[in-house]
């Protein structure tokens, strides 16, 4: 590569690495004060790119249009944002704050569909910026000048905001928060004008960084789910809160795609991924970032799981196992299927429920161990030629090992970042899947993998599929009970104490990640056989954050939660997708109001709605 090369793949870097801070800026920003991890970030970062749109579109391409359809497509997002703090997330901070995230979730179902509602499937192409049309000489290469000016934007950015951050009360009072929001509280300030000024701001600059794409790139309604997780990246690596370290972790993963491409295009889908698990495993605090003192995982209480308890229960729990046996005698082929998915799904969600509920640890890459059993059980059957049930040993095992490499890595962090350390690990597992052709098919999937033999009827593979997950729920739920348990529980609720005592904290999380993940790849091994097939898509992102929705909305506290958040989850997206196309539209507004309905959860409001009812005369 010559100098001239060099010069240009590095102003592409730059470009990106731009764009990239403006929307990372904003989502760092926000979970500094207010702790929110705001799942719907990429979603203001589009609705501002498709704002940009309509209203250049509607008034113009003149200079004065255009840029001011930018600013105000940034203003409404920014505006947007403080509306959906001030009605939606203000009713909720005093839930768990993994409840938020799924409250965001729900905005982004309803994001994605409310776009293509209003303006179709198809990509939207914007013009070209008003005096950025041409190109600038650079040592005789052409050059967009649009790509500089975007250059440019980054800095500038940075500058006003490290004023408004260090020249103003309010700045003042936004640090503060970042390092200590109780004790700003506790000075009298106005916490909940705080947290509806930052949320503004946030989404102001998401809608920015969307909006200045307009003449780069096509608009369309993915980019939402494309840009969150490269800024979850930039906001970890960085530090979370940290300006200067946004800005740092934005040209670094902005030159990792520049030349990544171009020297190892092979692991380009990753390499940002590996970079962030090398920084969070010799820095756990990112770049810039502060170290966090002793952090309990967001989401879960310091008390006893919930248990659903007493004759009423007990009569219930015994007329649902009745249900289950004889399930193949009450319904039809189709709903057979869907039970079996059900009792697959519910033990997926059990394993995830389990390291956040007793063992405190968030995970939003649990997806990688149900991948790792389903291609286990998959290349087990097909290159072994292995009967059913030593597949699905083989699935366990994979997932297994998965679990305890990966976790050896995540229990050396805590709270968010260890959240997204595992987020990592899965895109690393994912990227892995998509492109080694010649072991797991890339996009095409493994084919054929059917349950043979004695297992190849419905009914007979249903019986086997619901023995195996309930026997590993309550495996789980013995866990949750041993002394293991009780030692697993205590250095959730208090990590000093539990060294104290003598309990090594490391090992404990490690044994229930591991064991965690050998429930996931039991799961995994048995959706591969139920689905017949296997694709990347199993260790996904949107697999992960199937089995978060369906924990939080069961409750993280309850032990009966992954199967009562599995089963209404599962429930409403049949009956919603077979009423309309737009599901997730839906979908989104019953997640936000079961969200605000019951913070703790389905079976957590059960339990409390029965003590409540017990303790009345």
């Amino acid at each position: 590569m010559d100098l001239v090369a060099f010069l240009i793949q590095t102003l592409n870097g730059l470009a990106t690495a731009s764009s990239l801070f403006l929307v990372s800026v904003g989502l760092s920003i926000i979970f500094g004060v207010t702790r929110i991890v705001n799942f719907a970030h990429g979603s203001f970062y589009m609705l501002g790119a498709y704002g940009a749109y309509w209203l250049v579109d509607r008034f113009g391409a003149g200079a004065g249009a255009y840029y001011g359809g930018i600013v105000l497509a940034a203003l409404g997002v920014g505006c947007l944002g403080a509306l959906i703090e001030l009605g939606l997330l203000r009713r909720i901070y005093r839930a768990p704050e993994l409840f938020q995230l799924l409250a965001t979730f729900g905005l982004v179902l309803i994001a994605g569909d409310g776009v293509l509602m209003l303006f179709g499937p198809q990509e939207l192409l914007g013009p070209r910026a008003p005096g950025l049309k041409g190109a600038v000489d650079i040592l005789g290469r052409p050059y967009p000048a649009v790509e500089l000016a975007l250059i440019a934007l980054g800095p500038l950015v940075l500058a006003l905001l490290w004023t408004l951050f260090h020249r103003t009360r309010w700045g003042t009072l936004v640090r503060a928060a970042t390092l200590d929001r109780e004790m700003v509280g506790a000075l009298g300030v106005n916490q909940a004008w705080l947290f509806t000024s930052v949320f503004f701001l946030g989404s102001f600059l998401a809608g920015l960084g969307g909006a200045v794409q307009l003449p780069r790139e096509a608009i369309h309604h993915d980019m939402d789910l494309q840009v969150i997780t490269e800024a979850f990246a930039v906001v970890v690596v960085g530090g979370l809160g940290s300006l200067p370290g946004a800005f740092l972790a934005a040209l670094l993963i902005g030159e990792l795609h520049a030349f990544g491409i171009l020297f190892f295009p092979k692991i380009t889908l990753v390499l940002v991924f590996l970079v962030m698990a090398a920084v969070l495993v010799v820095r756990p605090w990112g770049l810039l970032g502060r170290a966090e003192g002793t952090p309990r995982v967001p989401g879960v209480e310091a008390e006893a799981p919930l248990v659903l308890r007493g004759w009423g229960w007990r009569i219930a729990w015994a007329a649902a196992a009745a249900l289950l046996l004889l399930a193949p005698w009450l319904v039809g082929a189709y709903w057979l299927g869907v039970l079996t998915e059900i009792a697959i799904l519910a033990l997926f969600a059990a394993s995830l429920h389990f390291i956040m509920g007793a063992g405190g640890m968030a995970s939003f890459g649990h997806a990688a161990y149900f991948g790792l059993g389903s291609y286990g059980a998959a290349l087990a059957a097909k290159t072994l030629a292995l009967p059913l049930l030593p597949a699905l040993a083989c699935a366990v095992l994979a997932a297994g090992l998965g679990a305890l490499v990966f976790g050896w890595g995540s229990v050396r962090l805590s709270g968010v970042y260890m959240a997204m350390l595992t987020l990592a690990f899965a895109q690393i597992a994912f990227a892995v899947s998509f492109q080694w052709y010649e072991v797991t098919g890339g996009d095409n999937g493994l084919l054929g993998i059917w349950p043979g033999g004695w297992a190849s009827d419905r009914t007979v593979f249903y019986y086997l599929t619901v023995a195996l997950c309930g026997l590993a729920v309550l495996a789980l739920r013995h866990a949750w009970f041993a002394p293991f348990g009780y030692a697993l529980r205590a250095v959730r609720d208090s990590p000093l104490r539990a060294e104290a005592v003598g309990i090594d904290r490391r090992l404990h999380q490690l044994l229930a990640f591991t064991l965690a993940g050998l429930c996931a790849g039991l799961a995994g091994g048995l959706y591969a056989f139920f689905k017949g097939s296997v694709f990347p898509d199993n260790l996904s992102i949107a697999t992960s954050m199937d089995s978060l929705v369906m924990v939080l909305l069961g409750g993280v506290n309850a032990l009966s939660g992954p199967l009562a958040g599995t089963l209404v989850y599962k429930t409403l997206h049949l009956v919603i997708a077979s009423w309309t196309d737009r599901w997730h539209f839906i979908l989104g507004f019953i997640i936000v109001a079961l969200v605000i309905a019951f913070p703790q959860g389905i079976a957590g409001a059960l339990r409390r709605f029965a003590e409540r009812g017990a303790a009345q005369p």
